[in-house]
């Protein structure tokens, strides 16, 4: 992080662009030409060093870090290991790992995520502590078995695959690399420009409102996976009111106490179970 410029002109001292006869200067503060080079570098490179991207899942335009799927799919793989490491290598439960890529290769087979070039493979994790799912870049897709165990049918763990598959072909994980390598640099671009050489509290607020606006990129993602998840699981034969059961394991699962999303990365069950049922409605009036 670059230091906060100190003021190296006092406010006593006369501008060194005063002239003999007294006339104003327009002495310029070097913390304020750091600020402005912060902000304004960190716009050019958002521009020149993202990718736009028009995503035939979503109907957005993307700017993302990461040009191409096969580069997805290479940081996807060699992430792999270390995240089934961390999480206690495979499962050994033999028919729990064949359900999970059943289910997962159905669902790939059904949707348009067949023609993607990414590479999708499901994993069934052997932690047993953590009730988790996630994915990364490219197609790797992990459940935990905690959560494995708490799904009460095949239509759940379908839900679950499903929403995974979303943020894969959502790109989402490339998008967030971009926006908060964005969030970042302006947010200490404004820092610089809000303080006053002698405390942090002007960082503070602009890391506090990049954190904000990243956590809302998040909780946005999960929203866009839900539907896609919905709409995945259709296709697929499943039924997508099994997904809103999924949010009342995981609400059990948090202590089923209500919370606001406001600085959190995921929408909480509660307003995910309300969106999903309007998805619900909307994808089966389409059919």
């Amino acid at each position: 992080m670059i230091p906060t410029a100190r003021r190296l002109l006092s406010a006593t001292r006369p501008s060194v662009y005063s002239s003999r006869h007294g006339r104003g200067g327009i002495g310029c503060n070097p913390r304020v030409i750091m600020a402005l080079l912060i902000i304004g570098g960190t716009l050019l490179y958002h521009w020149v060093g993202t990718t736009e991207y028009q995503n035939e899942f979503t109907g957005r335009t993307q700017k993302l870090a990461i040009a191409t799927p096969d580069e997805e799919i290479a940081l996807g793989l060699q992430s792999a290991p270390q995240m089934i490491r961390e999480s206690g290598g495979l499962s050994r439960d033999a028919s729990g790992r064949a359900l999970v890529e059943q289910v997962g290769s159905r669902l790939i087979a059904s949707t348009a995520a067949k023609q993607t070039p990414y590479q999708f493979k499901f994993h069934l994790l052997a932690d047993e502590r953590t009730v988790n799912a996630f994915a990364l870049p490219g197609g790797q897709i992990f459940i935990t078995e905690a959560l494995f165990r708490r799904l009460k049918s095949e239509d759940q763990l379908a839900g679950v695959l499903g929403h995974e598959m979303g943020h894969v072909v959502g790109r989402h994980s490339n998008e967030q690399m971009a926006n908060s390598r964005l969030w970042s640099g302006l947010a200490q671009g404004v820092g610089v420009l809000l303080s006053d050489g002698q405390n942090n509290t002007g960082m503070h607020i602009a890391q506090m409102v990049a954190q904000y606006k990243v956590m809302k990129f998040s909780r946005d993602d999960e929203s866009e996976s839900d539907a896609l998840g919905v709409r995945f699981m259709l296709q697929a034969g499943y039924d997508p009111e099994a997904l809103i059961g999924v949010m009342e394991i995981l609400a059990e699962a948090s202590g089923g106490a209500g919370r606001s999303d406001f600085m959190s990365s995921h929408p909480s069950p509660e307003n995910r179970m309300e969106h999903i049922r309007e998805v619900i409605a909307r994808e089966r009036a389409r059919r």
